[in-house]
């Protein structure tokens, strides 16, 4: 009995890993996928189409699993406002995403969105009651310490772009504050619920806006020409199905059944890739700096989620707050 609980608690491990993997491969590409679509839409358009391949996604993973007996049953009289509060920050990240990518290279956006975790694990802080250990504390240190060297050489060397900078900031706190409300609510919404209610709702609000502007400026046929580039169609539908769909449903999983400062940390374990894919294939340029404060900051994110945790406070969920 005894050894077959310890490989389930394996089994479980192992998912929870290869999950963190599949989101640090989609995140990581995201950059480079907005690249390849930049010249065919504005932000606007992009979003429409990213939030029209989930939502198709969806629909057919919903499909698929009600057919096989795996979708999660949706009990009656639970707060919906904290579940379309959640879907809520994680548009508003995306939104925040795409329009620093014209202001700002996919490396140094990849850099910046390193700091994700470190603003998850503040507002966790204060939200959620997770509480720090010293070792936690030297490792974020770290990592921004890292990161404002970075910026000082980066306005010395190749003149950042200070709006892109801050626009990407705030994307990242966006993400950061999805991750503590995913956290929050994982007792009563499964994480399929939470990657539905992204989906429809990005798809509502983008679509709805792309098209609402393109009859008012009797463009219609505008709207709907980046289609007819079979490169968009497909960065576009990769930047739907995996850095939305996906990437959400990997993260509300992990978030439900691990701390934020463990799952968030692969937030920026893809800025690993998004480096390797601006760098290698984008040809943007790579400097010495961005090697070594790229390594800290990565280290530093690596060092916060192998850390140990203060055992006794796992953190405050919706459903604490339902049984009071």
């Amino acid at each position: 009995m005894r050894e077959e609980s310890v490989k389930a608690k394996e089994v479980s491990q192992w998912k929870l890993y290869a999950a963190g993997v599949a989101f640090t491969l989609s995140i990581g590409f995201s950059f480079f996928g907005i690249k390849q679509c930049v010249p065919y839409g504005d932000t606007l358009i992009l979003l429409a189409y990213r939030y029209a391949a989930a939502l198709i996604g969806v629909l057919v993973f919903g499909g698929i699993s009600k057919a096989l007996g795996f979708y999660p049953e949706k009990k009656p009289g639970r707060p919906k406002g904290k579940l379309y509060m959640t879907a809520s920050f994680y548009i508003l990240f995306m939104i925040f995403q795409i329009f620093a990518m014209y202001f700002s290279t996919s490396i140094e956006g990849a850099i910046v969105y390193a700091m994700t975790p470190i603003f998850a694990k503040v507002i966790g802080r204060i939200v959620l009651g997770e509480k720090s250990t010293r070792l936690q504390y030297f490792f974020v240190i770290m990592t921004v310490s890292a990161l404002l060297v970075l910026i000082v050489l980066n306005a010395t060397d190749i003149h950042l772009n200070v709006k892109g900078l801050v626009i990407m900031i705030i994307s990242s706190l966006f993400m950061a504050c999805q991750n503590v409300s995913a956290r929050y609510v994982r007792g009563v919404f499964k994480p399929l619920e939470i990657t539905e209610c992204i989906a429809v709702g990005g798809f509502v609000i983008f679509f709805g806006a792309a098209l609402i502007r393109a009859l008012a400026s009797h463009d219609l046929s505008g709207m709907f020409e980046p289609l007819t580039h079979p490169r968009f169609v497909i960065w576009v539908s990769f930047l739907g199905i995996f850095c939305i769909l996906l990437s959400a449903q990997f993260m509300a999983f992990m978030l439900a059944h691990m701390q934020i400062i463990q799952s968030t940390a692969f937030n920026s374990a893809s800025t690993l890739v998004s480096i390797i894919a601006g760098a290698l294939i984008l040809g943007e340029p790579l400097y010495w700096y961005h090697y070594i404060c790229g390594v800290l900051i990565l280290g530093g994110v690596v060092g916060l989620s192998l850390a140990p945790a203060v055992a006794s406070n796992s953190g405050k969920s919706l459903q604490d707050d339902l049984d009071r």
